[in-house]
């Protein structure tokens, strides 16, 4: 074989060790279609679960309304008189869209400076650390979806504050991931996976 070929051929196989699988799992609606067809994904969160008190279900419902479990999500870029592109609207990112400054927190609280936000272990641990703390700060039940999400879109701050109250549309998502999770916490029972 050729020095060329074998240079080809090595890097094809470097890059496709390096490559993530960020595509959402197929039947979203389905909690135990998402643990079988991604078994990681369970994992994670039962770890998650057994570390942080954050149950399955609700980091479950919480991940489907942030990135629809695509571990590279963006938000989408803003534009100027609609064709001009000006940046992304934020700077969340991957599984949980943790923005870069509470992500920055979190590695520098938990000592995880390795951490990656589309990597799933540590999008889940994220998770937990973030809800733990609303838990302790705010007094939210880590069983209350709902709350939690507003805690989450919001940030601590804005929660404490009620700046929610002033989002109609924000309500309607943050009960819509509170049905979610009531409904992935049924599933997972009936699949015996929780």
């Amino acid at each position: 074989m050729s020095r060329r070929l074998r240079a080809v051929a090595l890097l094809l196989l470097v890059s496709a060790c390096g490559s993530g699988n960020f595509s959402a799992p197929r039947e979203l609606e389905n909690a135990c279609a998402i643990v079988s067809q991604r078994p990681t994904y369970l994992r994670a969160m039962k770890a998650t679960e057994r570390k942080w008190g954050i149950p399955v279900n609700v980091q479950m419902a919480t991940f489907y309304q942030e990135s629809k479990f695509i571990g590279n999500a963006r938000t989408p870029y803003r534009f100027v008189l609609g064709v001009i592109p000006m940046g992304r609207q934020s700077s969340a990112y991957g599984y949980a869209q943790a923005l870069d400054a509470t992500w920055d927190e979190y590695r520098r609280e938990q000592n995880r400076w390795s951490a990656k936000r589309d990597r799933i272990q540590d999008a889940t641990d994220f998770m937990g650390w973030y809800m733990d703390k609303s838990t302790s700060v705010l007094g939210i039940s880590k069983q209350d979806a709902t709350s939690q999400y507003l805690a989450y879109h919001e940030g601590r701050t804005g929660y404490s504050r009620g700046s929610y109250r002033a989002k109609p549309w924000l309500m309607r998502v943050s009960t819509e991931v509170g049905a979610r999770s009531a409904t992935y916490r049924q599933q997972l029972i009936a699949c015996r996976q929780l």
